[in-house]
């Protein structure tokens, strides 16, 4: 397998289909690399010679594409300033919600997560069999005809 910019490309593969193994290089970007490289994109990645992987290399660094930990570092960043200003994109990164206008009374449950159960709380002593209702008038009640003993 060989490694280009610290990344492990899978070697069995052609080169254009393992170069988008690295964060931030597509299919497109990758085909576009190969082309200023001017390498062969039906070429297994095993079979490349330090030569075509130099070359590789240089095209990428070339371009001027933010790949790997530089492009993570950039998203991230962009994410803390959409916080920091409490912008509504911000706040929706904050709460875990839908950040692109989807809907939340249904769905969005990749951002929201499983389904919290909502239940009904019972008064403890309904069960105990302290309140009685009262059927006919007499002794101390409620308004709603509950006697207390």
């Amino acid at each position: 397998m060989p490694r280009l910019l610290g990344v492990e490309i899978p070697g069995d593969k052609r080169i254009e289909a393992s170069l988008p193994y690295i964060y931030g290089i597509g299919p497109k970007t990758a085909k576009k690399i190969l082309d200023q490289a001017n390498v062969d994109p039906n070429v297994r990645a095993k079979n490349l010679t330090p030569e075509q992987l130099g070359e590789i290399v240089h095209a990428i660094n070339g371009s001027g594409l933010l790949i790997e930990g530089d492009l993570r570092r950039e998203i991230q960043g962009n994410l803390k300033r959409l916080q920091a200003i409490r912008s509504y994109r911000g706040i929706r990164h904050i709460r875990g919600l839908p950040v692109r206008g989807q809907r939340t009374s249904t769905n969005a449950r990749t951002r929201k997560g499983p389904r919290k159960t909502v239940g009904v709380q019972r008064n403890k002593d309904a069960k105990a069999g302290k309140f009685k209702k009262v059927l006919r008038h007499g002794g101390r009640t409620n308004c709603t005809g509950i006697r207390y003993e």
